[in-house]
């Protein structure tokens, strides 16, 4: 657990800002860059919290996003737990280009190569985050960021598990004279910056509107109003925008989400409910250049319409805020959710530490379990019993047997396996105590 608390609150919380020197951030090889992200991990969870006892003040507890807000710190945690696999190939690419083709290799402890650095990644992710809404299979990843109803800090940790796939590509021009090291630091710098930007408590912050990305400009992006589809897709640095005509300024109360909601909480259909949508949509259109289109057009084209579709095809959101998908967690299953991610948040910290020394088997293993367990959390807050039931109830029965076999062989820590011994029998037996529980709740889903 020593990486999960490794940053004092004063450096933790400049990083999130980008207010960092060249001096501290340069490095000669990749091997010495920090990992940033997984640094911040206890200041994103601990400004998700603040910002909820705010909001949770300010209206009187009468909105309850708990659902939400779980939804989106899973689709993160999977985020990173699949990377464990991705992400080798996202900055390999781009160190085997750069190995073999650079033409002129800037200086890594330069102030010059840093400022260009944070310049040539920002305008890479400008491509990258534009091209992730026009083209539909590269939307089939990013609409998991969108697919909140909700703005707030909790928004911003859900991501998608396949972006990384394509994103390396956006980059690979700096890779013909920027060393891996630096492109590795503001890579992650640019992502840090955009945590604090989700939030609607910040309205706005006055002349640097017209520089930076802002919590103002990023409301707009994550609209569904017509006025916001397709604008502002900075990540640092708004000028971009402004510069290729895609800047709109905050206007009509912003309604968030997709275009086309999703009525689920369940983790894995998050991340797949586009490209099952998109599999439809490709054998139902008629044509085999129409079939390609339907993958490298944006995500509303149709046959006769424009490459990205016709925003008049968009429903107009406009006026009262429209009803959103919510569920009305009772307080037991809220306590049971909390006390059973906070014991997988140390499983999954573990997990992530131990990973570069386990052999193949044991990590994959350990990925199926995460994926296993996100979709369990997912599920019961969706509210719908049986299969969700049934399926938590496996995984406390499968963690009580594994945990009860290790104390049987003396393997690991035995204070710890007697804790997770005793914690997920009890779970087991509550299931079976509560049979009809989640069923009985489901009549308080709101509409």
């Amino acid at each position: 657990m020593d990486t999960f608390f490794k940053v004092d609150a004063v450096t933790g919380t400049r990083r999130m800002f980008y207010a960092v020197t060249p001096n501290e951030t340069s490095f000669e090889t990749l091997d010495e860059v920090p990992k940033y992200i997984v640094e911040a991990a206890p200041f994103f969870f601990i400004s998700v919290m603040i910002e909820e006892i705010y909001l949770r003040y300010h209206d009187g507890g009468k909105e309850d996003r708990f659902a939400d807000s779980i939804t989106s710190i899973i689709a993160g945690m999977f985020m990173i737990v699949t990377g464990l696999f991705s992400k080798a190939m996202e900055l390999g690419i781009y160190v085997y280009v750069f190995d073999r083709f650079c033409i002129y290799e800037l200086p890594w402890d330069s102030a010059w190569t840093w400022i260009f650095s944070l310049l040539g990644i920002d305008l890479g992710y400008y491509w990258l985050h534009r091209m992730i809404h026009e083209v539909n299979i590269m939307w089939a990843a990013h609409q998991v960021h969108h697919s909140s109803e909700e703005y707030n800090l909790s928004t911003a940790l859900r991501q998608s598990i396949f972006q990384r796939c394509f994103s390396w590509m956006f980059y690979i021009p700096l890779a013909f004279v920027l060393p891996p090291s630096s492109m590795f630091v503001h890579m992650q710098f640019n992502t840090l910056y955009q945590f604090w930007i989700h939030t609607e408590l910040i309205k706005s912050l006055g002349p640097l509107e017209y520089i930076l990305n802002t919590p103002s400009h990023h409301r707009v992006h994550h609209g569904r109003n017509r006025y916001c589809i397709d604008k502002n897709y900075a990540g640092t640095l708004i000028i971009w925008d402004r510069m290729f005509g895609t800047f709109e300024a905050e206007d009509d109360k912003v309604a968030y989400g997709l275009v086309h909601p999703i009525t689920t909480y369940n983790p894995i259909s998050v991340q797949f409910c586009h490209l099952q949508w998109m599999w439809s949509v490709f054998w139902s259109t008629p044509g085999l250049m129409n079939k390609i289109y339907v993958i490298i057009k944006g995500p509303g084209w149709e046959p006769g319409k424009p490459r990205t579709g016709l925003i008049e095809d968009i429903p107009d959101v406009s006026g009262p805020e429209p009803n959103k998908y919510r569920t009305v967690i009772p307080g037991w299953l809220k306590a049971y959710i909390i006390i059973h991610f906070v014991i997988n948040l140390i499983i999954y910290q573990i997990y992530l530490e131990k990973a570069k020394t386990l052999s193949q088997l044991p990590l994959i293993v350990g990925l199926l379990y995460q994926i296993y367990t996100f979709t369990c959390m997912g599920m019961l807050c969706d509210l719908k019993p049986w299969w969700n039931v049934l399926a938590e109830m496996v995984r406390c029965a499968v963690v009580f047997a594994v945990a009860s076999l290790a104390i049987h062989q003396d393997v690991g820590p035995s204070n710890a396996l007697l804790f997770l011994q005793v914690t997920y029998g009890l779970s087991v037996i509550f299931w079976f105590l509560r049979p009809g529980s989640l069923e009985d709740m489901e009549k308080l889903k709101s509409n």
